[in-house]
């Protein structure tokens, strides 16, 4: 059954989704060739701009526009892709997780967008991208508590699980992943086509690393 999302309307006009659902991937604790790749792009990036200022690269604006649109202060809460490139700007290692999640992160810094990336399996019913009620919060992945109130935020029937900044340990990809859920994050400027491509990209980079075929690709609205 495909899953089920939807864009509630206190955020129509502020955002675009992009989705796709990549099934039969097989997720490794590392891969040394998807390392290299990593390595290089890292490399590349530090080699073109120095330890300049992450907003500087082409298209970390974009992220900035849709965080702005959403109401949150780009400069206080880091879109996640630029959390990544200020990593990489100032010469620090990407964290290395898995197979899976190590080429997102590729694909975080390649398209300059935030991206959510769940396990399919984790999520329950269809899925709501909202506005946070007041007190609600999910536990992060290595972190305490991520407080959501007044933020977007994806919900499922068993509550908040992820947003364009950080995602939750209830969802998030394990070696025992099989079918994942990206959320591609984009301001609502961003053209149809242009984020399709996006996606299509992305999808390749994860099926590199980890195999599968995509099963659902989707825009909101």
């Amino acid at each position: 059954m495909e899953l089920g999302f939807a864009v509630d309307q206190g955020l129509a006009g502020r955002v675009r989704i992009g989705l796709l659902v990549i099934e039969g991937v097989s997720v490794r604790e590392n891969d040394p060739a998807l390392a290299a790749v990593v390595d290089a792009e890292c490399a590349a990036l530090r080699a073109r701009y120095g330890e300049g200022k992450s907003s500087e690269v082409p298209g970390a604006q974009d992220a900035r526009t849709l965080y702005k649109a959403l109401g949150i202060d780009p400069t206080k809460t880091r879109p996640s892709n630029e959390a990544l490139l200020r990593r990489v700007l100032k010469g620090e290692t990407l964290y290395r997780i898995n197979t899976l999640v190590d080429a997102l992160n590729l694909a975080s810094l390649r398209e300059q967008l935030p991206f959510g990336l769940y396990d399919r399996d984790r999520i329950v019913a269809s899925v709501t991208l909202r506005i946070g009620a007041a007190g609600e919060a999910y536990e992060g992945i290595r972190k305490g508590p991520v407080q959501v109130e007044g933020r977007p935020v994806l919900v499922d029937a068993q509550g908040p699980f992820g947003n364009p900044t950080s995602d939750s340990l209830r969802s998030s990809i394990t070696l025992a992943t099989t079918r994942c859920l990206v959320v591609a994050y984009a301001p609502a400027g961003f053209t149809a086509s242009r984020l399709d491509g996006v996606l299509d990209r992305t999808a390749a980079a994860l099926i590199e690393a980890c195999g599968g075929s995509v099963t659902m690709k989707r825009q909101l609205p």
